[in-house]
């Protein structure tokens, strides 16, 4: 039993390190604020702190070979090695250019941060609360856009505004709109998606890779460990992080990175793109850095919880 202890905990500590890093698709973490108390981030002095580290990768040569006949001239072209979309272009630029720019003790404090969320009920509560208030914001903008690079990339699979509804029901009942407002760090975050819709909604295109990638990523593991940790009915308050309408994950997200490459954009605007990216990170640390909660609360009792399904032990 204590190696099944110890097996368990263990295989939390090392599942919560790349998985947890749900808002970032590169696995990387987020960028630490100096604190709830300074959530009005300026935007300009962190892309210049953080700037893009990127580069695209090379196009693989093509070998070609002429047959001709005395009748026909056929041309052969060796066939080509399919590229994953992830390794080139501005796929590879957001997620070398996110991850390079940051430090483990920045992952350490992302880490940290989601598990203060799993401590409690009213703690996760707390972070879907905030992410209602983002996903609102977003969406909106996404519905309201006239940019084509934006609409191309916004699939109604990864739409969260409806999932992150049935969550709050779950948590608060139907008449929660009447009782919540955003934290001063959730607002900022939301002021930030507002300002570049106005002026450079190319902007979008890094809220979109950061958070519906992330989510994606994670989703499943991300839900488990809620509904270990809180000791959630099955299915439930997890909405947020099941995408049933997305069967294949990998194939999905390979599409998605593959329009990320197609579309027309200049090098300068790709470069904004990924410093865009570092501000979202820095945008979420803030978020989770104001719930409330105990993270070696939650850890405990997600170990004891997973020890638990794997002796067969049904929770009550």
């Amino acid at each position: 039993i204590m190696k099944t202890y110890v097996s368990s905990v263990a295989a939390v500590a090392v599942a919560a390190v790349p998985c947890l890093l749900m808002l970032s698709p590169s696995a990387s973490a987020f960028v630490v604020s100096n604190g709830v108390n300074n959530v009005n981030i300026n935007a300009a002095s962190f892309v210049q702190k953080h700037s893009a580290l990127a580069s695209a990768a090379q196009d693989e040569d093509t070998e070609t070979a002429t047959v001709a006949t005395t009748a026909v001239a056929t041309v052969t072209t060796a066939p080509e090695e399919d590229i994953n979309p992830r390794k080139q272009g501005l796929a590879l630029q957001l997620d070398d250019g996110t991850r390079k720019s940051h430090s483990m003790a920045e992952n350490s404090a992302f880490v940290t941060g989601f598990f203060k969320g799993l401590s409690t009920k009213e703690s996760y509560r707390n972070l879907i609360t905030s992410l209602y208030f983002v996903y609102e914001a977003m969406e909106h903008v996404f519905d309201t856009t006239t940019n084509t690079d934006v609409q191309q990339l916004d699939d109604v699979p990864l739409r969260r505004l409806d999932a992150l509804r049935r969550d709050m029901d779950y948590f608060y009942g139907q008449e929660w709109k009447s009782v919540i407002e955003p934290t001063a760090g959730t607002q900022a975050y939301v002021n930030r998606i507002r300002e570049i819709a106005e002026t450079k909604p190319y902007l979008l295109i890094a809220h979109q890779y950061t958070r519906y990638l992330g989510d994606l990523f994670g989703g499943q593991m991300m839900g488990g460990m809620a509904t270990r940790s809180l000791n959630l009915e099955a299915g439930k308050g997890v909405a947020f992080y099941t995408f049933d309408d997305i069967p294949s994950t990998k194939n999905f997200i390979t599409d998605w990175y593959a329009r990320l490459n197609a579309l027309d954009l200049t090098e300068a605007q790709k470069e904004e793109i990924v410093d865009e990216a570092n501000l979202v990170f820095a945008l979420n640390i803030v978020i989770l850095q104001e719930v409330e909660g105990s993270p070696l609360k939650a850890m405990w009792t997600l170990a004891i919880n997973t020890l638990k399904e794997k002796l067969g032990v049904v929770r009550k």
